[in-house]
């Protein structure tokens, strides 16, 4: 076995090990050569080398996403860490176990003109969960005046002191890698471990130098206070109208006992968003389709007592707008970390899993007669009705694209969104309830959706699909320049040349300020960079062409590939706009 010389390197990379996480994701570089050197040089690890650091923290954050388990990005000093605070940002958010580790000069070198140098310690601070900066290791040979020296009267108190300092500062480094990495998995977000090395960089050994102390990670505690649960039931069971939101879900962590228990309540209403991953016939999908055309009366007649949320952030602006303007008598919201007060009406923050919870939970409580799921069903019905008719009438846009694309997609794999109007558009539809669907919605940026979806496929056997818009896949498209791209990952890119979703909203268009500076009008396609990088290249421009590649599209092949959906910006709008007038 090869280990880097250094010490503290060491010290990472077996706590890395020791703690399971076993996907690393490197950048190439020089300063982080030590951690380079010892991860790759390790059967544990699984290493991948992506050169693009914010395509490589993405990368790392889809593998995290799917397995739900810690998982590191390694980089050099410098400009290379900042380039992994967009998914930094979104693990934050979304609640994803994003381990960074950036190599870092040691303190006498910054601020004094060396290249590749920054201030990196707590560069994160407002969007991570805890930063570990180490402290650089002492030579054998230290003598020259250091941060950590003090000074000293002889020789003797200068090499007892020297190796005293030594070993606290192996201590410490320790217990800040373990707090650190602890914290990504007790409460599932992003971390960051900085690491100052001074040259040399690249001298190995044949043996550990460290046997680093492993401080267990403390399980989080599912109980629920009695008086909290007494209450929740109390109220349950006295309330009329119940709503409950599901937000972004992993697959399967509702037992579909539960499930049927809420659905089966007439008194309930279940809403689910395409991210939600939970299904039965009688809860309420494609929310926007239900919501959008309800005028006040309506909002008011279904206004819920009760509304209980779970899950992460909410796509529907038309739920939230609803619901904060008929506020419900009492929100409450399950979760292991954090309640987000949505709706201004939050009251109750139940810290435990949503399992759990309604395991503590539904037995106790009693079905109501009530005429509330039974309202909310007959608009759902209607709805659908008029969403299939107006499908069936409209020319070939984006809505009409995005009803082929959903059909076409294999069973039992895993769908990627990218966002904007993307997961909007998918959210109109009634999803297949054997996908997996996923999607960045901790900040909803267009940056990162290619790479993630990536680093999702790479964690699966499952077939995935990406569907994204062309401004997103642009702006991502170095997400395609690695070798780990599996032969049947499938990415669908909606080429309507430009953000289409800025026509959506208000605003003056068909301008030229609109068109440069919204819109972004382009011209610009796909198929080179399916050249360049190694992808199967397909193009459809209306209806038949669509359903005649797509079959082609899912049938095996030695390459990955790339699907490029061209549809007429000056259309799409219109139709999308007029869909709503439509269901009314």
């Amino acid at each position: 076995m090869i280990y880097p010389k250094i010490p503290l390197a060491q010290t990472v990379i077996e706590l890395c090990k020791a703690k399971g996480i076993k996907h690393i994701v490197i950048s190439p570089g020089s300063r982080n050569a030590p951690l380079t050197i010892g991860f790759s040089n390790n059967d544990y690890f699984k290493c991948y080398s992506i050169v693009d650091e914010r395509c490589a923290a993405f990368f790392a954050m889809g593998i995290a996403q799917k397995l739900q388990e810690p998982t590191a990005v390694v980089c050099t000093s410098g400009s290379a860490l900042l380039n992994y605070y967009p998914a930094v940002a979104e693990a934050y958010y979304s609640d994803i176990p994003l381990v960074v580790i950036s190599a870092d000069r040691p303190k006498h070198l910054i601020g004094v003109g060396d290249g590749q140098t920054i201030n990196q310690p707590n560069v994160f601070e407002n969007h991570i969960l805890y930063s570990a900066n180490l402290k650089l290791d002492l030579k054998e040979d230290e003598f020259e005046v250091e941060e950590e020296l003090p000074i000293f009267k002889n020789i003797e108190n200068k090499v007892e002191t020297l190796l005293g300092l030594r070993q606290s500062i192996q201590e410490f480094n320790e217990l800040e890698i373990n707090r650190a990495i602890n914290m990504a998995f007790q409460k599932s977000g992003p971390i960051h471990v900085n690491v100052p090395f001074d040259e040399p960089l690249y001298e190995c050994v044949a043996a550990l130098t460290v046997d680093p102390e492993v401080v267990p990670v403390k399980e989080n505690p599912l109980e629920i206070d009695e008086s909290l649960l007494n209450d929740c039931i109390e109220d349950w069971n006295a309330a009329n109208r119940k709503m409950i939101l599901v937000g972004v879900k992993q697959p399967n962590q509702i037992e579909q006992r539960w499930l049927n228990i809420l659905a089966n309540d007439d008194s309930v209403v279940v809403f689910t968003e395409t991210t939600s991953n939970i299904h039965h016939e009688n809860f309420f999908p494609s929310i926007d389709k239900i919501i959008a055309p309800l005028d006040e009366t309506g909002y008011k007649n279904l206004q819920p007592d009760i509304i209980l949320t779970f899950g992460g952030l909410i796509v529907s602006k038309k739920i939230k707008a609803f619901l904060r303007t008929q506020k419900p008598k009492q929100h409450w919201h399950i979760d292991t970390i954090k309640a987000n007060n949505t709706f201004f009406s939050l009251n109750r923050f139940i810290e435990t899993q949503p399992n759990y919870f309604f395991s503590e939970f539904l037995p106790q409580t009693k079905s109501i007669f009530s005429d509330y799921r039974s309202s909310w069903e007959a608009v759902k019905q209607i709805r659908r009705s008029k969403h299939a008719e107006y499908l069936d009438q409209i020319e070939f846009t984006d809505l009409k694209a995005f009803q082929s694309i959903l059909k076409a997609i294999p069973n039992d794999s895993i769908l990627q969104l990218s966002n904007s109007s993307t997961v909007r558009y998918v959210q109109l539809f009634n999803i297949n309830k054997t996908l997996e669907v996923y999607c960045n919605r901790g900040t909803s940026g267009i940056d990162g959706s290619t790479s993630t979806a990536i680093g999702c496929a790479v964690a699966s056997e499952k077939q995935t699909t990406l569907i994204s818009g062309d401004l997103s896949f642009l702006y991502d498209s170095n997400a395609i320049w690695n070798n780990y791209i599996p032969k049947n990952f499938r990415i669908i890119v909606i080429n309507n040349q430009g953000g289409g979703i800025f026509r959506i909203l208000p605003g003056h268009k068909n301008t030229e300020n609109f068109d440069t500076y919204f819109e972004t009008n382009h011209s610009l396609t796909a198929k080179h960079l399916c050249n360049m990088y190694g992808l199967e290249y397909l193009s459809a421009s209306n209806e038949l062409e669509l359903k005649n590649n797509l079959q082609s599209f899912y049938s095996e092949g030695t390459q990955p590939k790339l699907l490029e959906v061209f549809t007429p910006k000056n259309l799409n709008d219109e139709v999308l706009l007029n869909y709503f007038k439509f269901i009314k």
